[in-house]
């Protein structure tokens, strides 16, 4: 199985392209489960929270893997939570990298920030230097992953056939 990993900063299409591929692909794709514990939480976020949150994510990459076919879409990977993180605490917690470096994917997708910003109580980032910012923190994250990235940018047309093109040399 390969795992493809839509990734990039807050609002910038990743769960609509993972939809469209998984749809596409005929396959499972793995929600950002951060975004369904934070829902249900009740309270502001702690740094404790995210390694549930990693924890969480892993878990439910796990189970959709078992049921997927040949590829499995996840929406984010821990990279994301890092990020997060370091961005609002000024670290990350070493069971966090230490799942990071667990975990091997095939491809990333990342999403660039030309897709309008959608508010949501949940996002933290909307002014468009932040948003630059937190595209080249990912875009360095990828390039130095040593997995194969595609950069996904343009219509959402144009950003799911780039990354069914990207995809293509997988299965190839």
């Amino acid at each position: 199985m390969k795992k493809i990993v839509v990734i990039g900063p807050e609002s910038t299409g990743k769960s609509t392209l993972s939809a469209q591929l998984a749809a596409h692909y005929q396959t499972l794709w793995v929600p950002e489960f951060a975004r369904e514990y934070l829902t249900q939480l009740n309270r502001p976020y702690e740094q404790e929270d995210l390694l549930h949150m990693a924890k969480g994510q892993l878990k439910t990459e796990d189970a959709a893997a078992e049921k997927a076919n040949e590829l499995l879409i996840c929406d984010t990977d821990l990279h994301v939570i890092k990020v997060w993180s370091e961005a609002k605490y000024g670290d990350c917690d070493p069971r966090i990298l230490e799942l990071i470096a667990s975990r091997k994917y095939d491809l990333y997708l990342l999403t660039y920030i030309d897709i309008a910003w959608e508010d949501d109580p949940l996002r933290e980032h909307p002014q468009p230097e932040e948003r630059e910012y937190f595209y080249q923190i990912y875009r360095d994250i990828v390039m130095n992953s040593g997995t194969p990235w595609a950069d996904i940018r343009g219509t959402y047309e144009q950003r799911l056939q780039t990354a069914i093109k990207a995809i293509s040399f997988l299965k190839d």
